[in-house]
């Protein structure tokens, strides 16, 4: 495999430099083929070249990047040239850990509350959804919202939920720390005294009845069997349709990467093959560089065996660098051991004790055959052991990879930092804390806190940072909110946990989340910025991301977003320009009447 990804990163440099070479000059131009596309009169953020103002593309790279007066002279018969009318572009942005494929399953089932101001209009909305929502269906809620970003600051009570749907079924998660189910929610699920989870708790009321409150301790299985009990989408039909819908809904806000870090309760290939399908029509969205999760407990080596077999082709695709869907490697969950759940709201867990001998084969493993592993580590404790069976296995010779990823990373030391740094690996950090920071907070002290994660120590040792969002079922799926976050040092209800070092500039913040986040599948060479010879990806922004008030940074979204040199969804002036959204299926889906996330609508 490693030969095939030199083969293909070789193949796809030659063909980004020659056509950049093409364009060198406007004289040589006027002999060669003419360009695609341009974009003129915009404002052109690159990292490497600062602004510029047009760009010419040509077989999905750019070609040339610079005045208005440079680029025009490059218009052929058949370019298509685009006025920005001095809007904004940057390189399109990319999502580190993300679960697309799972979330794009599942989107036209959930009322999302991402960017709602206030419970009261939560509650109206789940009130109106329950009212076209059909017997035998729920209306659910399900991640990407905190209380602290209503203006009431509170969860909503169980009355409330009962009040607004006294006959659907209703379900509200918060994060993977609780979750609320209304009186036919609990009902319909047969709930009582007697529910038992092997993680997790069912509160119960004063005369041992179930309250409707799931509580997340000490870990997340009432919340993950609850909600793998309500009713999914019924045909392969309304899936494609919900699919569609949401990676358009992802590239509306500017993303043209998303990297899917598998899912608990997904498995390959059966969950992927939508995705697939989409790629090998052609008709994906965003890229999607995925890796393999290991979702059942006791049998992680064993799919890792499968999953790496070459003579299996159904679970081992050919890596394609720069495809819109490519195999990467191993995680975030690499065996149930090493995972350490993250809720803020309860103390933190200790990994069991057998965790270094059940990882140990299955990173070898992944080693051998070259593939790239992360893996979940919210705590300090437990990335020290997960590095610990890396260096020994280094200690040991052999295979081993050129980069490694670790996910999270809320608690990490300094001193396991430079470890991480010695071995050759990354960070992906995701906006998690703009959801909980006031948890954390209450939980662990102002001081840890101000550096969860510590962001500037990870910069300053030159390790590769990456930024992302943990979407959807934790963070909302809107990659603004990480990028504020970054900036303002913030939670999503306007709360500065983060110490003003550990802030990023506008300019860094987005580096994090295009050219660093490059780095996360391999291609760090091939996209993340607005330069000739790169991949041409990028996004048309609705506002000057690098001069609107910091509270604006949250409102932003792309007026068109491109892929490779191609328009995957536009709005404005420029919608005909992409192609057209279905209607989301079923019909009653909460997709037709709210839209994606909430500041669309």
């Amino acid at each position: 495999m490693k030969n095939s990804i030199t083969k293909q990163f070789k193949k796809v440099l030659l063909m980004s430099s020659a056509a950049a070479l093409t364009y060198a000059s406007s004289s040589e131009a006027q002999t060669k083929s003419s360009p695609d596309l341009i974009i003129r009169n915009a404002k052109v953020f690159s990292h490497k070249n600062g602004f510029q103002e047009a760009f010419a593309v040509k077989n999905g790279v750019f070609v040339k990047v610079g005045t208005n007066d440079e680029v025009m002279k490059l218009k052929g018969e058949n370019t298509n040239v685009i006025d920005a009318k001095g809007r904004t572009v940057i390189p399109g942005l990319v999502d580190t850990h993300h679960h697309p494929i799972r979330a794009g399953l599942n989107y036209n089932l959930e009322l999302r509350w991402d960017g709602v101001k206030s419970l009261k209009e939560g509650l109206k909305m789940i009130k109106e959804q329950a009212a076209r929502t059909p017997e035998g269906q729920w209306v659910r809620v399900v991640g990407g919202w905190s209380p602290h970003q209503f203006i009431e600051n509170r969860f909503p009570t169980i009355k409330e939920l009962n009040e607004a749907s006294p006959d659907r079924p209703v379900f509200v998660m918060y994060l993977y720390s609780k979750a609320f189910m209304n009186d036919a929610g609990v009902k319909a699920l047969k709930y009582n005294k007697d529910t038992k989870f092997p993680g997790g708790e069912v509160e119960l009321d004063k005369n041992g009845n179930p309250t409707g409150v799931l509580t997340a301790k000490p870990n997340a299985m009432v919340l993950y069997k609850t909600l793998a009990s309500t009713p999914k989408l019924a045909n392969r039909a309304e899936e494609r349709n919900s699919t569609v819908l949401y990676f358009n809904e992802l590239s509306r806000l500017g993303l043209t990467g998303v990297i899917d870090a598998g899912g608990g309760g997904f498995f390959f290939p059966e969950d992927h093959r939508i995705a697939k399908e989409l790629n090998d029509e052609k008709k994906l969205a965003v890229r999607i560089p995925f890796y393999l999760f290991a979702p059942v407990a006791g049998k992680e080596l064993q799919d890792y065996e499968r999953w790496t077999a070459a003579a299996n082709p159904e679970s081992l695709h050919e890596l394609h660098l720069g495809s819109h869907y490519h195999l990467m490697g191993g995680g975030e969950n690499l065996t149930a051991s090493a995972a350490d759940f993250e809720d803020f709201m309860e103390p933190r867990p200790d990994l069991p004790p057998q965790m270094e001998s059940e990882l140990k084969p299955i990173l070898k493993l992944l080693f051998k055959h070259q593939w790239i592993f992360r893996i979940h580590a919210t705590y300090d404790e437990s990335i020290a052991r997960v590095l610990n069976v890396v260096e020994e296995i280094k200690k040991e010779g052999g295979p081993f990879p050129d980069r490694f990823i670790i996910d999270h990373a809320e608690t990490v030391t300094y001193k396991n930092l430079q470890r991480i740094k010695a071995l050759g690996g990354g960070i992906s950090v995701q906006d998690r804390m703009a959801f909980q920071g006031e948890e954390f907070f209450k939980q662990y002290g102002a001081k840890k806190a101000e550096t969860a994660p510590p962001i500037a120590d990870m910069l300053a040792l030159g390790i590769p940072v990456g930024s992302g969002t943990d979407a959807t079922r934790v963070s909302s799926f809107n990659p603004w909110i990480s990028l504020y976050w970054h900036v303002s040092g913030k939670t999503v209800g306007g709360f500065k946990h983060m110490s003003d070092r550990n802030r990023l500039s506008r300019e860094k913040a987005l580096y994090l989340m295009t050219k660093g986040a490059a780095w996360f599948s391999k291609e760090e060479t091939l996209k993340g910025d607005i330069v000739e010879g790169e991949f041409a990806d990028f996004a048309l922004l609705n506002k000057d991301y690098f001069s609107v008030p910091e509270e604006q940074i949250k409102e932003i979204f792309s007026d068109m977003t491109v892929v490779g040199g191609e328009i995957k969804t536009a709005q404005k002036e420029y919608s005909d320009l992409a192609p057209k959204a279905p209607r989301a299926l079923p019909d009653w889906s909460p997709v037709n009447t709210y839209g994606g996330y909430q500041h669309s609508r």
